[in-house]
């Protein structure tokens, strides 16, 4: 019979549930006013409401987005992203192949949505050079993010969350491998979906037209060079001991230095007084036919796979800027080379416009006047130092993410040694922080970076749903519910209850965010078990698996995140989504037939 308890308890569960649903305020606030609601009708003590702050699954979440962060900004994850799509070649199956293994095998060990992110600027640059709609290639790598959640324990929210709901119900939570079973074959049947099928469900499979970005927009605009050469000065060149200005690279042959390096040292946009030396790599930007004729008639030699200069090829390191010079600036009356332009902000000045005429070549004594606007070419964070002068308007629009490169070693040693930690018995939360710290310690990111790395929206959504499922348990709730589900399925096949678990929580998946999803149904599923004499810990973790199941509509975050640089609508979701889910759930029921019940 249901009690007083449980009849408050369901009244907060589906006020919580219809709140998510609709979507008129923020989950976050919809988990906090749950957690409260609990307290003040006295089905929980305060101790009891505020436990989930203090939970594992908060403090394990907490730590991986500091991690993540952390290992994010130096840069290593920009170099695997690229290596991956330098393999990808122009075979359209094979980059989706390829992509969607390496962003699923890299959302097993940070958030899912952080793997996407990483690998957006990435994808859309394949589609404009190779002249594939990116709504061919977002959506196939969007929902592999997803499926690699499923690759380890910390994979995702419901993951990391699942063991302390397991916990609490007196059960012996699971290690960090434990799921990777089903990842594997999930990401794999997933990313085979895409390559067999894609033609058939997937938008922008014609040629279709490639959206420019903001760099290509420019270049276009503005007619300018944009292929960058490498070389270097050989013993017998005849540039080797004279200046940048004497060499002709303006002023005979319109090519632009930027950069030199020697060594360990490299000096981007090279002032005019710089001399070359016989051992130097250059990086030239013309067309392809001046930079050529340069080196050829200054007797270079091309260099196949250059060592320096690689962010001054990719976009987002590196690019073109409109800098316009307004009546307060220093720089009126004077000239580039009187200014010391290259000298002070490392950066290349390729074009002017001055009182409604073109300059290229070698303008750098032409006198600047207020109002004229210089095209220059650079590194994001020297462009960004131009940017923050007064004496400058930047028009271009741009990110400039900082890198601690010489940190690499570091960070990967704290985030490796955490997962080291976790695997020798360590707490998920206790390994994880600790490597968390060690970055902040080490230098790989300061304390604020760190506070400023968490999602606290996800903290207090965590936080403010634990306590239901609490009291789910403590009233009964969860096992009154169990008992009435139970009797829709018993007397048949134990598979009929593993796939209406695996479909229950497809369904609560896309009517509200994975984590509720999962605070609802852990409860639910582990009761079911208890009743239907099937071990409650393999069910606890179907449904923690099967909340990612949300492909049928954009409600999952990264699908969220994705459809606006896919240009997708709720129709596309539903064409491509609908196989993704069908495939999901048969290969999730059988794994765990297999290797779990």
């Amino acid at each position: 019979m249901m009690d007083s308890s449980m009849l408050v308890v369901l009244v907060i569960l589906l006020v919580t549930v219809f709140f998510m649903i609709v979507d008129v305020f923020r989950i976050d606030i919809v988990a906090i006013v749950c957690m409260l609601a609990l307290g003040w009708t006295g089905t929980l003590t305060p101790a009891e409401v505020f436990r989930g702050f203090s939970s594992n699954a908060v403090i394990a979440m907490m730590a991986v987005m500091i991690m993540g962060h952390g290992v994010a900004r130096t840069g290593i994850m920009g170099r695997f992203s690229s290596a991956v799509i330098k393999r990808a070649g122009s075979d359209r199956r094979r980059i989706i192949g390829l992509l969607s293994l390496s962003v699923g095998a890299l959302s097993g060990f940070i958030q899912n949505i952080g793997a996407a992110a990483l690998f957006l600027p990435g994808i859309l640059d394949i589609s404009r050079r190779k002249k594939i709609p990116p709504s061919s290639l977002i959506m196939p790598v969007g929902f592999a993010a997803i499926l690699g959640g499923t690759l380890t324990m910390i994979g995702s929210g419901p993951l990391i969350l699942i063991n302390d709901l397991i916990r609490n119900f007196g059960l012996e939570p699971y290690s960090f491998f434990s799921v990777t079973p089903v990842g594997v074959i999930l990401l794999i049947a997933g990313t085979g979906y895409f390559m067999l099928f894609g033609r058939y469900v997937l938008p922008g499979q014609g040629p279709g037209e490639v959206p420019l970005s903001v760099q290509d927009k420019i270049i276009e605009a503005f007619h300018l060079p944009h292929h960058i050469g490498h070389y270097s000065i050989p013993e017998e060149s005849p540039l080797a001991g004279i200046s940048t200005e004497k060499s002709g690279a303006w002023e005979i042959y319109n090519v632009n230095i930027l950069g030199i390096s020697e060594g360990r040292e490299t000096e981007y946009a090279p002032w005019r007084d710089a001399v070359f030396r016989a051992g130097q790599e250059l990086a030239l930007l013309g067309s392809e036919d001046s930079v050529k004729a340069f080196a050829s008639g200054r007797g270079l030699r091309s260099l196949e796979k250059p060592r320096r200069f690689a962010g001054l090829d990719d976009p987002g390191r590196a690019g073109f800027a409109e800098v316009i010079i307004p009546p307060r600036s220093e720089m009126i009356g004077k000239t580039i080379r009187q200014f010391s332009l290259r000298k002070r902000y490392a950066v290349e000045p390729v074009m002017l416009f001055s009182k409604g005429e073109e300059i290229r070549g070698d303008f750098s004594d032409h006198k600047i006047d207020p109002g004229d606007t210089l095209i220059v070419h650079g590194l994001w964070e020297n462009i960004t130092a131009l940017r923050e002068e007064a004496g400058f308007v930047v028009a271009t629009p741009f990110v400039a993410e900082r890198r601690v490169r010489s940190r690499i070693g570091v960070a990967l040693a704290c985030f490796l040694g955490s997962i080291a930690l976790v695997l020798a018995g360590a707490p998920i939360s206790m390994g994880f922080f600790s490597g968390a710290i060690a970055m902040v310690l080490a230098g790989v990111l300061s304390i604020q970076e760190a506070y400023n790395a968490i999602e606290w929206k996800v903290v207090f959504l965590l936080g403010g749903l634990i306590p239901l499922g609490t009291a789910m348990q403590k009233t009964g709730t969860a096992e009154f519910l169990a008992e009435k589900l139970m009797n829709l399925v018993q007397g048949g096949h134990p598979v009929i209850l593993v796939i209406a678990v695996a479909l229950l929580s497809t369904i609560f998946s896309l009517l509200m965010s994975n984590v509720g999803a999962v605070m609802v149904l852990a409860p639910l599923v582990m009761n079911m078990g208890v009743i239907g004499g099937i071990d409650p810990r393999p069910l606890a973790l179907l449904a923690a698996v099967c909340v990612a199941n949300s492909f049928l509509l954009p409600t999952h975050q990264v699908n969220a995140f994705l459809v606006s640089p896919g240009g997708y609508s709720n129709a596309d979701y539903i064409k491509a989504g609908g196989g993704m889910t069908l495939v999901f759930v048969v290969v999730v029921v059988a794994v765990f037939q297999i290797f779990y019940l």
